[in-house]
Parts: structure tokens; sequence; C-alpha cells
């Protein structure tokens, strides 16, 4: 059986809990995520918002502030004034001033991700009232992309039902959120990125496939050939990879299909890195894969930044945000081993 990212990071058991700043602290799912999580020894949760507001949802779980679930108020705390320095920093160049730096950092949203470049946090995680831009515009400002990566972009993890077979495996999809047109580049930078994200993610190696409607050439049209040269751009990059391209859904997923249309493909029949040409195939893709197909849709998730910062889906549980404060652990984790 699949394991879930809450069931990962508490068989690895870290030695040192992390830190996590949810920008919505005062959300009752939110909230009552946080608590789960703490309780769990997934991670040491800052609750991000007005004080007095995040309190009185607290209360409603006769819960307070503790050692492992914090208040910060962006308009109170001790560190708005260094944040507000940081933000002043890294914005002066695009017209930022002091005062609008004091004023803006009292965003939660911002005042979460500046927690997490000031090493106060080692992630965040928004977005259930938030939209998706909303979140990923401060994440930019402050966290910033990683020096490894070509973008930022995004991924669900894909987890089969408890009654799967043997070929129903837990995958990888990107882009499925943000990236809308990817060029041969870009795609070739969010394969790399979700490579890496399986590893952190995954109980196995990355095995990438470049998807398209064509397989090695059965179709032909100005997409495929996107699609041919990202594969390409990331062999010549990443050869410690594995990956094949351009493949169809069925040739990269099944066995005996792989065997068909593709038998001499290291990555068909048995990918676990679903890279799809466009954001229109990959959202449609996750969709039918969880609605139809049983699977469960961790995300959408981001990847590409120097530290986690990642998105909620509006229609969020709690429990997705606990699985989604976990994957942030997770990938704090391969952050610092990196």
């Amino acid at each position: 059986m699949t394991s879930t990212p809450v069931q990962q990071l508490q068989a690895l058991a870290p030695k040192t809990r992390a830190t996590i700043a949810l920008s919505e602290g005062s959300e009752p799912r939110t909230v009552a995520a946080a608590l789960v999580a703490a309780a769990q020894g997934l991670a040491d949760i800052i609750l991000v918002g007005d004080e007095a507001d995040i309190r009185a949802e607290l209360s409603k779980h006769d819960a307070a502030p503790s050692t492992h679930v914090a208040i910060q108020d962006p308009k109170t705390s001790d560190h708005a004034p260094a944040l507000a320095k940081a933000l002043y920093e890294k914005r002066k160049h695009k017209g930022m001033t002091k005062d609008k730096a004091a004023q803006q950092i009292q965003d939660p949203l911002l005042f979460a991700a500046a927690l997490v470049h000031a090493g106060l946090a080692d992630g965040t995680v928004g977005g259930a009232v938030a939209a998706t831009a909303d979140i990923i515009r401060p994440a930019l400002q402050m966290i910033g992309k990683a020096q490894d990566a070509e973008l930022v972009s995004s991924f669900f993890l894909m987890l089969p039902p408890e009654t799967a077979d043997a070929n129903q495996r837990a995958m990888v999809y990107a882009d499925c959120g943000f990236v809308v047109d990817p060029s041969a580049p870009e795609l070739a930078a969010i394969a790399a990125s979700a490579a890496k994200s399986a590893d952190a993610l995954l109980a196995a190696d990355p095995v990438i496939a470049m998807l398209s409607f064509s397989t090695f050439g059965s179709a032909k049209h100005s997409a495929v050939d996107k699609v041919q040269k990202a594969t390409k751009i990331l062999r010549t990059t990443r050869p410690d990879l594995t990956v094949d391209g351009e493949l169809q859904f069925d040739a990269a997923f099944n066995s005996e299909t792989a065997a068909r249309k593709a038998p001499q493909s290291p990555a068909a029949g048995r990918a676990n890195v679903m890279v799809f040409p466009t954001l229109d195939a990959g959202n449609i893709a996750y969709k039918i894969t969880e609605r139809v197909g049983g699977y469960t849709a961790i995300g959408p998730i981001l990847q590409g930044l120097a530290k986690p910062a990642n998105d909620l889906s509006r229609g969020c549980t709690s429990s997705d945000i606990v699985q989604i404060i976990a994957v942030t652990v997770l990938q704090s984790l391969q952050k610092a081993q990196a």
C-alpha cells in the first residue's frame, strides 16, 4: 500500500521538528489542521493572522497557544520590523520604500513567506481562502526561486486507492496548476523539478514520461515537436534521470501497452512522473484520475522555490491541509540534505 505524506514523515521520525507557518491562521480548517499536525508530531506550527481571531478559533477546540502551536500577528509581532527591512531590501529595486514595506509586511501571506525567508519557519502553507496567485506572489517576492531551478511550477501527488492493483502506483503529475503553456525548455525544467519532488515524496526512483498525444512520432504536429525537444533538453542537462518521450499516457502507464507501443523505452509502462505538455492537459488529467480513477490528489504543490511554500485548493478539508503540511516538511528535509 502506498504511504501518504503523513505516514512517510512519521516513518522518517526526524529528530528535530520543522516549523511551518500557516498564513491563514484564523481560518477554521487551517486551525483544525494545525492542532492535528502538532498533536501528531508532524511539525511545530505558527498561525499567522489577527491574534484575537486566532485565539477565538482555537478556543472552539478547547485549545490555546502552546509550545507547538504559536501565534504571530503581523501587526504586533516583534519580528515585524526585521521582516519589513528584509522586504525593503528585496524589493527596493522595484520602488519599494521603507514605509511601504512596513505596511505591506502586515499582510499575513507576505508575513508568512518572510518568516520562511528569515529562517524563522521552514515552510509556509496557505490558499484555503486566498487565490493561487495571492499565495505564489509573496513566495516569489520573499523566498524566491531555487538556484538550480529554471522556473517555479507545480505538481499534484497522486495516491492510488486502497483497492488498487499492482499497476496503480503513486505518481507525480506536473504541471497541473500553474504554468499554462510551457515552452520546450520550460517543460524540461518542470520535469527536472518534478523528478526532485518525486524523489522527496515517492518511495521509488523517479521515472519520467514526457506526455503527448503521440508516441515516438505516431502523430505529426508542432505540439509533438515541443515535447520531443523538451525530452532532448532534459536528457542533455540531466543524463542521470530516467526519462523518455514523447509518450501517450497509456504507453507511459500500462506495461502491456508499453510492450506494444514502446518496447525499448526505459520509462514506458513504469513511469511515476507524468509531465503534461500544457496546463489544460495536466489539470484535466488529474481531475479525471481523481474522480474516475479513485486516486487521492494532494496539491497543488509548488516546486522550484528556494524554500517550501505551498498552495491549497479552496475546497480543501482539514485532512488535506494536514497532508500538505507533511509534504512541506518533507520538502524542507530534502532542502536541508541538498
